[in-house]
């Protein structure tokens, strides 16, 4: 496979260090890492390659800085097998289209040997509202063990039987180790909703296949369907190409009785570069964390979000489209990035600037993350902070 690269900032150029490879254990796996490099990739889906992607980092002015090369991860799990019968349904047609954006470069600092707490963070106190629907904070959640292994469905309900109140959605990223049906059966006991994801748009249909079966009908417990996450801003995918893959999805769902909204989520920076992909989608549905910004202390995470929709809405081309923050947070443990400092009081402070900002309308933040996920991998590119975003701390079941 052929791989050009190209990286533009749109703020000054921070300080950088050897990125570490955007790496992943598992193919659905959501993660931090070169959120704000575009790598801009001609493939073809059904021949993944082995050749190492070039990063090439450049200055406000142009001026190339730095690079560092990027191998394929290793992509040991495969979805569910569904159980019930495929919907039937063409296969997506995946034309590859190359796209650029600005985008601003974070620095990489000196990796940490910090290994995984015993303690839950300061931040761990749920919020004291309602748990009802609409009146709730989302969060989102990984079923994966320390070791990589799947979590089962008693794992998973000793899970949620730890998250407190103030709660009215579950995230979650993909659809192997069976976690669609695991999670809504947990989530169904605590009156949440499902926001399912589908990662891999190579197996869009044999994902909404383990969707569907995991409904089984009923599709009262379902709030959102996301097809991929960050794909335009890890240049898995151009925009064009999510933008097909959310139609073709869309008639699949419906077809199967699902009429709730459907979605694509991307970063502030990805999106606001491609507007296509939110007036495609039945809401815009972004990612966007303040610690990566740099230049944002934690108390002052709420306005950093509340500014960054106002900024994304001027682009969009119905200015008045709901905009959800699918994910934002702060770590407790990790390097510092400028004036962002992993802690848990800062973690705390963060969280509670978010809230406050969102009160009016808890339903319109998802929360990352409520456990800590210790299956990741620290890297010097996420400041040695990606397994410590759990403001509950580590998970009760493992």
């Amino acid at each position: 496979m052929k791989t050009t690269t190209i990286a533009v900032a749109a703020v000054s150029l921070l300080q950088l260090a050897s990125a570490q490879p955007f790496g992943a254990l598992r193919r659905h796996a959501h993660h931090h890492e070169k959120r704000d490099v575009v790598t801009v990739v001609e493939t073809e889906y059904a021949q993944p390659s082995e050749q190492p992607e070039v990063i090439v980092y450049v200055n406000q002015d142009g001026t190339p800085a730095t690079t560092t090369t990027s191998y394929p991860a290793r992509v040991p799990v495969t979805s569910a097998t569904p159980t019930s019968t495929p919907v039937a349904a063409p296969t997506l047609s995946v034309t590859p289209i190359s796209v650029a954006y600005s985008a601003p470069v974070v620095s990489s600092p000196v990796a940490s040997s910090s290994t995984a707490p015993a303690q839950t963070s300061s931040s761990a106190s749920a919020s004291s509202s309602s748990s009802s629907e609409a009146s709730g904070y989302g969060f989102s959640y990984s079923p994966y063990n320390s070791d990589n292994s799947c979590k089962t469905q008693a794992q998973v309900n000793t899970d949620f039987a730890k998250i407190g109140s103030g709660y009215s959605l579950v995230r979650t990223y993909g659809t192997d180790c069976n976690q669609v049906a695991t999670v809504l059966s947990a989530a169904k006991s605590k009156g949440l909703k499902l926001f399912a994801g589908i990662f891999d748009l190579a197996t869009l249909n044999t994902e909404i296949a383990t969707i569907v079966s995991a409904a089984n009908g009923d599709w009262s417990s379902f709030d959102t369907i996301s097809i991929g996450n960050e794909l335009v801003n890890a240049g898995t995918a151009s925009a064009a190409t999510v933008v097909a893959a959310i139609s073709t999805a869309r008639g699949l769902l419906k077809t199967a009785g699902y009429t709730g909204k459907v979605v694509t989520v991307d970063t502030l920076v990805a999106t606001k570069a491609n507007p296509s992909l939110c007036d495609n989608s039945d809401y815009c549905a972004v990612n966007s964390h303040p610690f990566f910004d740099g230049n944002t202390v934690a108390e002052d995470s709420g306005s950093f979000l509340t500014k960054s929709i106002s900024e994304l809405q001027a682009v969009l081309a119905n200015k008045n489209q709901e905009i959800v923050i699918t994910e934002t947070g702060w770590p407790w443990q990790g390097e510092t990035n400028n004036k962002a400092v992993p802690s848990t009081s800062n973690q705390a402070a963060a969280l509670s600037s978010i809230k406050a900002a969102f009160a009016s309308k808890p339903s319109g933040v998802i929360l990352f993350t409520v456990f800590n996920d210790l299956w990741k991998t620290n890297t010097a590119a996420q400041f040695s902070a990606e397994q410590y975003w759990g403001f509950i701390g580590n998970s009760p079941s493992g």
